[in-house]
């Protein structure tokens, strides 16, 4: 995760990890709350159908690229699109849980923040189907989409009318693009390598595949974003403190002279 030699990992050696049995309970119920939660709001179709549309003359209102533009990128051979479908149906959960398996052995104060993180924002996605169920625009008719999925392949999913294992009329916030940047934001902030802001590349290329396969749209993605930084904003970064002992504690010693303070821990990372 870092793309330089580093000092003693002095974090991972001061602060505790969590109890990983409940770690692992915590993690495992959030994945399932966001792979079943969904499934609640089910039931909505002409209503998210006409979603869809408001959406889709919004955005035209709003003067943002057509997500055809982006689309058409993808069709220019068979070859791109099969990779944009796969990146869609395999990249989502594992980069997340490898990140957070990172942060766990490496960041122990930031796996928690970014846990924290994570399920707040997971948990308010969730509400948004029930109250405003929207359509992809691989469903709209008049928009001239493909369902890349459906006509190149791999597909996660069936028809919405017999696939019982998702919700597919739940497309606002997209949490394939929430996710991806909290990953982006949290390994920035808990490392230190000058290639670090490299990460943005997981947010932007999975913001490409969502809507260049017309899973989502744009409005999805700033939802999502919007819905993160308010998850940043109520749930603080990790701090520690640093003693002019740096004995005995695990903790780090500051200059000479130096009172003690609070140091963001990956500050200037």
């Amino acid at each position: 995760m870092n793309g330089r030699t580093e000092p003693p990992d002095l974090e991972a050696a001061a602060i505790p990890r969590p109890p990983l049995v409940r770690e692992l309970l915590l993690v495992a119920g959030l994945f399932l709350v966001y792979k079943f939660g969904r499934q609640l709001a089910t039931g909505h179709t002409g209503e998210a159908l006409h979603n869809g549309h408001r959406v889709w003359d919004l955005e035209r209102a709003l003067h943002l690229p057509g997500e055809g533009s982006v689309q058409s990128f993808l069709l220019h051979g068979d070859g791109v699109a099969q990779i944009a479908n796969t990146y869609y149906a395999t990249v989502h959960f594992p980069a997340t849980a490898a990140f957070l398996i990172w942060l766990y052995l490496r960041r122990p104060a930031h796996y928690v923040w970014a846990r924290r993180v994570l399920a707040t924002v997971t948990s308010a996605a969730l509400v948004l189907p029930f109250v405003y169920p929207l359509a992809p625009p691989r469903m709209l008719a008049g928009t001239g989409l493909v369902d890349t999925a459906h006509v190149y392949g791999p597909s996660v999913y069936g028809p919405p009318s017999s696939d019982h294992l998702s919700n597919q009329f739940a497309a606002m916030p997209s949490l394939h693009f929430g996710w991806a940047l909290m990953v982006a934001v949290g390994l920035i902030v808990a490392t230190r390598s000058r290639w670090r802001w490299l990460w943005l590349l997981h947010p932007l290329v999975t913001l490409l595949v969502i809507v260049g396969t017309a899973n989502h749209y744009w409005v999805d993605a700033l939802v999502a974003t919007a819905m993160l930084g308010v998850a940043l904003a109520l749930v603080h970064r990790p701090h520690r403190t640093v003693s002019t002992a740096g004995r005995g504690s695990g903790r780090l010693a500051p200059a000479a002279g130096k009172r003690d303070e609070k140091v963001l821990v990956g500050a200037g990372r």
